[in-house]
């Protein structure tokens, strides 16, 4: 004789019992991957973020043109040159003499600011930067490219003469970088 094993609290027995458990974990894994698949989309299309390929860039070559650096500051110029060539190469955006497309421009200001100070010397600086570009287009109308102007990173001023001036070199470096990468956005999006 055969004996049916129920559970005595629900009455039903194992066999339905492991089916409606299974299921419940299906639809469960069927609402969050429903749930996570329109989170992903809402964040990715709300919040004005966009994929850019390289078919959607406005043109694939540009020619970095002259970049006058009217600081005291030396070496600017070339600084920013790396630094906006490394940025447009890793967007996509290839770097050639022959583009009909042309980034110029200065760099007008360049001047350290203290933060802070410690025991009357000053123990963290700010580096500004303030420059203006300017795309020029291969039927020659020209551009003034977005947020060209005030760039600030800190850097701390303890420690000996060559500690400082490095940190000034390297907070100079990271300006540039954050200066080529507004350049580039405003050549990407148009803005």
């Amino acid at each position: 004789m055969k004996m049916k094993v129920k559970n005595s609290h629900l009455g039903e027995s194992p066999e339905a019992t492991k089916l409606k458990v299974k299921s419940f974990f299906k639809r469960l894994f069927t609402v969050f991957f429903l749930f996570t698949i329109h989170y992903s989309l809402f964040t990715l299309s709300g919040c004005g973020y966009t994929l850019q390929g390289r078919d959607m860039l406005p043109f694939t070559s540009v020619k970095i043109g002259r970049i006058e650096n009217k600081t005291f500051e030396p070496k600017l110029e070339d600084k920013f040159q790396k630094a906006l060539a490394d940025e447009l190469i890793r967007n996509g955006i290839m770097i050639s003499k022959s583009a009909g497309h042309v980034i110029s421009g200065t760099i007008n200001n360049f001047s350290l600011k203290p933060l802070s100070e410690k025991e009357g010397v000053a123990s963290e600086y700010e580096v500004i930067i303030k420059a203006k570009f300017f795309l020029t287009s291969p039927d020659g109308k020209v551009k003034e490219l977005r947020n060209s102007g005030v760039f600030t990173v800190s850097f701390s001023g303890l420690g000996n003469i060559e500690n400082i001036v490095a940190a000034k070199e390297q907070a100079a470096e990271t300006a540039m970088r954050n200066l080529a990468s507004e350049i580039r956005a405003g050549i990407v999006y148009g803005i």
